[in-house]
């Protein structure tokens, strides 16, 4: 090499710096490439998606090559700095070292420290031009990845390492999914961000959550004198009433009120009434509001009523308490005026001992515990441990609650103020 200009030497090492550099920034892109949103582009059409897929689907021959390309620079650099350290300074060991800290120096920054963070930084804008760079060279080198990877198939076997073994499916977890959700608020409208992340809450949620309790449900006595069943079935507020016989617990059917329109207060009777009813829809007390919303689905109900392992009746569960932990309130009436809460002029909350906390928590942002007690009665009993007496005012989550009413050893209203600030 005494013959070659140093100018060449030099022009040689710049190329061949920037040639490890490409592999190595090509490497970390692809590496680091979303998989998903390259699968999206492949489906698009994309020319340098579709080139990346086919480079990532054998990922053994692609870092094979990379490495091997990368490997053979490299040493290529090291022997031409060699070249130049002993034409500039002489063929001495202070020399030699000199060289190798330069190389190894430039190597570091210029191959692998800045192409490896910008690949890192910029996958996508790097990794699919690259791959029309790599996919012919990975054909080229083919037979030496392959034999390559004779040594490297060899030496895993050796170790009892299976290659294919952490190859599993890229499946996404729940929780892999509301991470992708919460990540992706710049793509998404926050008010869809929030749909999807209560549709994935439905798997965590039972219907023990959102039930209506069994001392709040609005039931019918077909026993009741007929005064009492017209009176009943005028005033009600609901569509469809649970019907029993006897005890609450012995739940004979479901009235659909359309059905009772048309009659006469003078017609109404046990014997009518009975004809018109449906069979009970019974949920098991813990089922997954997602499980239950499918369960819904099959079978044509809107009505579940909730029981416990000994049958005995537990609370009522409906389609549209579901949608509206989904969706939000869809009724007409006001969040904050719908009988269980009620705004007062000096910015508290009115609410009914019998309100699920999960229900506050998503209007108020209160912030209660849900892994205890599920209203705000059961709340307060819990955390003073005894029927409390009308005025009693306590602190719980930060917010100050006032107990305004009692009644048959429960609270019946409270009423709930701002956090302090």
């Amino acid at each position: 090499m005494d013959e070659i200009p140093l100018h060449s030497l030099l022009g040689a090492l710049a190329f061949l710096i920037l040639l490890s550099a490409f592999f190595s920034i090509s490497e970390t892109s692809m590496m680091a490439l979303n998989r998903y949103r390259l699968k999206h582009l492949t489906k698009l059409g994309h020319p340098g998606a579709r080139l990346t897929t086919e480079l990532l689907a054998e990922t053994n021959r692609l870092l094979g090559v990379v490495l091997l390309g990368s490997n053979l620079v490299n040493a290529a650099a090291a022997a031409v700095v060699t070249v130049l350290t002993f034409r500039l300074f002489g063929k001495s060991e202070w020399a030699l070292t000199g060289g190798t800290l330069a190389i190894t120096f430039l190597l570091l920054v210029f191959s692998e420290i800045t192409p490896k963070v910008v690949g890192a930084s910029y996958p996508e804008r790097v990794a699919l031009p690259a791959a029309f760079v790599l996919s012919p060279l990975l054909r080229l080198l083919s037979p030496v990845v392959w034999f390559v990877n004779l040594f490297v198939n060899a030496l895993l076997s050796l170790l009892r390492l299976n290659r294919t073994s952490g190859a599993r499916s890229e499946g996404v977890s729940l929780e892999e999914l509301r991470t992708l959700v919460l990540e992706g608020g710049s793509y998404l409208p926050p008010r869809h961000q929030k749909l999807l992340l209560n549709f994935f809450d439905l798997q965590t949620i039972t219907v023990d959550d959102l039930m209506t309790p069994r001392s709040q449900i609005e039931v019918l006595d077909l026993d009741s004198p007929r005064e009492l069943l017209v009176r009943q079935l005028a005033t009600s507020n609901h569509g469809r009433l649970p019907v029993y016989q006897g005890s609450v617990d012995n739940i004979v059917g479901l009235l659909h009120l359309r059905k009772v329109l048309n009659l006469r207060p003078d017609t109404v009777s046990r014997e009518g009434l009975t004809k018109l009813l449906r069979p009970p829809y019974f949920v098991p007390q813990g089922t997954p509001l997602l499980a239950q919303l499918q369960h819904f689905q099959e079978q044509e109900e809107r009505v579940g009523l909730v029981v416990d392992e000994y049958g005995e009746l537990m609370g009522l569960i409906t389609l549209e308490d579901i949608l509206e932990e989904i969706i939000g309130e869809y009724t007409t009436h006001s969040p904050m005026q719908s009988g269980t809460l009620v705004r007062q002029p000096d910015g508290s909350v009115l609410a009914e001992g019998g309100v699920s906390l999960r229900e506050l928590n998503r209007k108020l942002a209160t912030g209660f515990a849900l892994d205890g007690p599920k209203t705000l009665n059961g709340l307060i009993l819990e955390h003073l441990e005894d029927i409390p007496e009308p005025g009693t005012t306590i602190k719980i989550a930060g917010h100050p609650i006032e107990i305004v009413q009692t009644q048959d050893r429960a609270v019946k209203s409270a009423r709930i103020f701002p956090q302090a600030k």
